[in-house]
């Protein structure tokens, strides 16, 4: 195989508030979970159906982490595009692995798809309402253009 793709795209909602970490070199990193949901009519009862489920997703983007921490809460409905990774940590002597989505620096984009979380609170400055849009792809957040000049 000459190449292959590992791209996730995920549309759904916040199960908890997103934990922002910050390194002491100045770094900074987003924890989100996010479920999604699918629903269908059982054939055989004609019942309703739902079934649920969860995703981990790592922001190392500082551009993406400060949307991250601006905008989104429990709850919020996002789309989130990245990359799936496995690590390996110990807890207990023991190795464990979990799978995440992550969105990388120069690759990864959120996008708020709730008008309600881009809501400025009560009394806040009018700074905020200049914020930076809730749509981010990392490229246009570092300035990069899109054309390539040759």
């Amino acid at each position: 195989m000459a190449g292959s793709v590992n791209k996730v795209i995920l549309i759904g909602n916040l199960g908890r508030d997103p934990e922002v970490k910050s390194f002491q070199n100045g770094g900074r990193i987003a924890n989100l979970s996010i479920a999604t949901s699918e629903m269908w009519k059982d054939k055989a009862t004609g019942e309703r159906k739902e079934r649920t489920e969860w995703h981990r997703v790592v922001v190392f983007n500082d551009n993406l982490v400060g949307v991250v921490e601006r905008f989104l809460k429990k709850g919020s409905k996002v789309y989130i595009e990245g990359q799936m990774e496995t690590r390996k940590y110990e807890k207990d002597g023991r190795e464990m692995y979990t799978t995440e989505v992550v969105l990388r620096p120069y690759r990864g984009e959120i996008t708020l798809l709730d008008g309600q979380s881009t809501r400025p609170p009560d009394g806040t400055p009018d700074d905020y309402n200049r914020a930076d849009p809730p749509r981010e792809r990392s490229g246009q957040a570092m300035g990069i253009d899109d054309e390539i000049p040759f």
